[in-house]
């Protein structure tokens, strides 16, 4: 195993220019920033094989964990995204006959989302492939690792008031709701590294 990264190295270069700061933060934000751009693009590739992009997924896939129809609102809480973005995945998927939506008895502006037939055994196929995937972009770390990192990670999310009731449905993906097209805010990939007042300049990437 490597001694160093890029974020030591970069690390290394406030030390020098801003001694005044404890940058230790960036340490960690800047390792999860680049983690996520890494681990998003192998889960596409798993995706794009099944004719998926990850936002599809989500949804499929929360429906699919959820084994009955949600209304789009609950959709849009377990993605953490706008419910503009729901609609658009959703009019995606209803085109390719993977989902369906029907209205909600006893309500008639409600609708409610199903899987369709053909969208329930196309998760089916992925959903393994995308678990494959999974355990090979944690091929590096042992289980003791694995167990330690999902900890830390948790008290993270923990702490940052995202407790959730369970519907967290980007954990499908194995990342965030930005993955599957949600919301800026929800995106874990913007760059740590703004808390220095008029930094000097420095190789783009985390902390930057």
């Amino acid at each position: 195993m490597p001694s160093s990264d890029a974020v030591d190295h970069l690390l290394a270069q406030w030390a020098q220019q801003r001694p005044d700061l404890d940058v230790s933060p960036m340490g960690v934000v800047g390792r999860l920033s680049r983690a996520a751009r890494l681990v998003e693009a192998r889960l596409r590739s798993a995706f794009a094989a099944h004719d998926l992009d990850a936002a599809s997924f989500d949804v499929l896939a929360t429906l699919r964990r959820h084994d009955r129809a949600l209304s789009p609102t609950e959709l849009m809480r377990s993605a953490m995204v706008t419910s503009g973005a729901i609609t658009q995945r959703l009019d995606r998927l209803e085109a390719r006959g993977l989902v369906t939506r029907a209205p909600r008895e006893g309500d008639g502006r409600g609708v409610l989302v199903a899987l369709s037939p053909a969208g329930r055994a196309l998760i089916d196929r992925a959903l393994p492939d995308h678990v494959a995937n999974e355990h090979r972009i944690l091929a590096g770390l042992d289980d003791d690792q694995r167990a330690a990192l999902a900890g830390a990670l948790r008290a993270l999310l923990v702490a940052l008031g995202d407790v959730g009731s369970g519907d967290a449905g980007s954990g499908d993906v194995g990342g965030r709701a930005g993955v599957s097209g949600g919301s800026a805010a929800a995106s874990p990939t913007s760059s740590p590294g703004s808390a220095p007042a008029a930094p000097p300049p420095t190789p783009r990437g985390p902390g930057r």
